[in-house]
């Protein structure tokens, strides 16, 4: 793995002991998809990370200097993930004067994960629920105990992610995707108002294929003709099992697959010669 960590524009050995990120969570973060040297959807990163850290109202580095560390560490040419983690940066102990200071940020490199089952995901209900909070529901900030919680629920190879709902009972995500149901032709995914990540993934699908937020439930869910989870690294994953409930492959899934990789060639390359 490589790393490089700045105090705004100045680099630093480590995170100070008394940064904010460390001390409360109060920070940023997105984990990207490299591409031959690439980031396709850094644009959509960007967006995001701007809207969370207005919503926090902390600084960002400078755009530039960030993206010249990017493209540095990836002037191999080659893939993997790229992790941009930015807290609010170094300050005194305790939840207030941290106003005027310097984010603390962090770029890391890390090779790509194991292709998930070519037969599809096997998925369950998690216990955890998510706590409702609009003012953090949709960015990504770097308190993830609940995720951390309901991923812990299992191990081993009989399971590839959990469900997870609010403390009202409503489908949220999985713990590191987002979900969508496809029914009678249309595919809708859980809002995420109230609690849960806005995934750049889940934007990219519900921009381009006409797809709807929804109120869900687990009945909603469990009556589906078929279900994918999506994620900015891994792309659109095809449910095949949610607890005793299974779904053959389905002809919509493998559409969105094909759209997908027209956008981004790094998700799906079995598709790439049907594409060329």
């Amino acid at each position: 793995m490589s790393v490089r960590i700045f105090a705004g524009s100045r680099p630093i050995d480590g995170a100070p002991a008394n940064d904010r990120g460390l001390a409360y969570g109060d920070g940023l973060f997105e984990t990207m998809r490299a591409d031959r040297g690439g980031l396709p959807w850094f644009e959509r990163h960007w967006g995001r990370l701007s809207e969370g850290a207005a919503r926090l109202r902390m600084g960002l580095p400078d755009r530039a200097l960030v993206e010249t560390n990017i493209h540095e560490m990836l002037a191999d040419g080659g893939d993997g993930v790229l992790k941009l983690l930015v807290t609010r940066g170094a300050g005194s102990r305790g939840y207030g004067g941290a106003v005027g200071i310097e984010p603390t940020w962090m770029l890391s490199r890390h090779p790509l994960s194991p292709p998930a089952r070519a037969d599809g995901l096997r998925v369950r209900w998690c216990d955890t629920r998510l706590g409702v909070q609009p003012l953090l529901a949709g960015i990504k900030h770097c308190n993830r105990l609940e995720q951390v919680l309901a991923r812990g629920e299992w191990s081993g190879g009989d399971w590839d992610e959990g469900l997870v709902r609010d403390t009202d009972g409503n489908v949220v995500s999985a713990t590191s995707a987002n979900l969508f149901v496809l029914r009678d032709g249309r595919w809708r995914t859980p809002r995420v108002d109230r609690c849960g990540v806005a995934g750049i993934c889940r934007g990219w699908v519900l921009e381009t294929v006409g797809a709807s937020e929804a109120i869900l439930s687990m009945d909603d869910v469990g009556r589906a003709d078929a279900l994918v989870l999506t994620n900015a690294v891994r792309g659109i994953l095809p449910v095949a099992r949610l607890g005793d409930r299974a779904w053959p492959p389905h002809p919509a899934t493998r559409e969105l697959q094909r759209r997908l990789a027209a956008e981004h060639p790094a998700f799906n390359p079995a598709f790439n010669e049907d594409l060329a």
